[in-house]
């Protein structure tokens, strides 16, 4: 086939995209890409928790879908509105990278051993939350840009430490200059965190089958659980909320974190059971962090 595939423009988005393109190639099918600029991307200097709107990086990109300028779509997961347009799909859930967040800093000092003050530098609240419950002594600011961006005010001494998701930062080639992988225990990733979606127009039944061989079924089961669990709670991926699903055998295991702002009070679960109904054992962790009182950190 010969498909037109759509994507944002920054440096990991076109690497996801070519990934995807290369894999489809290998198996006789024409794919050109077409950039597509985001209300996230055009949101450059914003904070993306102030911002108030729900699938900044991919609401054009959908609108693009649905009008059939394009005929499939790589998105990292976790940007992903829980509830997809009417009419789309998500066709494929390739392989996860690394999951983990990671730390990059000036002087290749690991996390507890960054001096009191020390500012870390990242776009989400979720890791925001968790770095403040380790250590209520540092200061976490936000910054905005691609990883390379980053890195660069990082070296001009904006920053003492990065905290990046893991995979991003290895797809692009700069796996040295992590200094420490932090733990699923240290920092729960975010629901989707190092995977991606090829999401399609639903109904589509060619397309479907094209991409499907992309699928990965063990990380679409763990992505579908974690995303359930956020659901329940209420979330989005600009909320402090995390939820990690791995499978063991035949079964699902997910641990899950509800934090306020400043990490002064964390609630932790976990919940397993089998992978064949992952959505049941997503609302179940949901369940019991809500019991613990999630509800009104959240609402606060």
């Amino acid at each position: 086939m010969k498909l037109i595939l759509g994507t944002r423009g920054s440096q990991l988005a076109l690497w996801q995209a070519h990934w995807i393109k290369i894999r489809l190639e290998e198996s006789g099918h024409q794919i050109e890409i077409k950039v597509i600029k985001t209300s996230g991307d055009k949101l450059s200097t914003a904070s993306l928790a102030q911002s108030g709107m729900k699938g900044l990086f991919v609401k054009e990109i959908e609108e693009a879908l649905l009008e059939g300028s394009v005929d499939l779509a790589v998105h990292s997961l976790k940007d992903l509105p829980l509830d997809q347009p009417e009419g789309l799909s998500i066709a494929a859930v390739p392989s996860r990278e690394d999951a983990r967040d990671a730390l990059i800093s000036r002087g290749g000092r690991n996390f507890m051993n960054l001096p009191p003050g020390s500012r870390i530098g990242t776009s989400s609240l979720r890791r925001r939350s968790q770095l403040l419950s380790l250590r209520a002594d540092i200061d976490v600011v936000p910054v905005r840009g691609n990883v390379d961006t980053r890195l660069r005010k990082l070296r001009a001494g904006e920053y003492d430490a990065l905290v990046m998701a893991a995979a991003g930062v290895h797809r692009l080639g700069f796996e040295g200059q992590i200094t420490e992988y932090l733990s699923p225990s240290q920092i729960c990733p975010a629901a989707g965190q190092g995977a991606l979606a090829v999401e399609i127009r639903a109904g589509n039944d060619e397309v479907a089958r094209t991409v499907g061989p992309l699928n990965d079924e063990n990380t679409h089961q763990a992505v579908r659980a974690e995303r359930a669990a956020l659901r329940r709670l209420g979330g989005g991926c600009q909320t402090p909320i995390a939820a990690y699903a791995t499978i063991e055998g035949e079964c699902i295991a997910i641990v899950g974190v509800v934090a306020d702002l400043n990490g002064a009070r964390i609630i932790r679960s976990s919940a397993r059971g089998e992978k064949n109904n992952p959505e049941a054992i997503g609302i179940q962790l949901a369940e019991d962090l809500l019991h613990q009182g999630a509800k009104t950190i959240l609402h606060d």
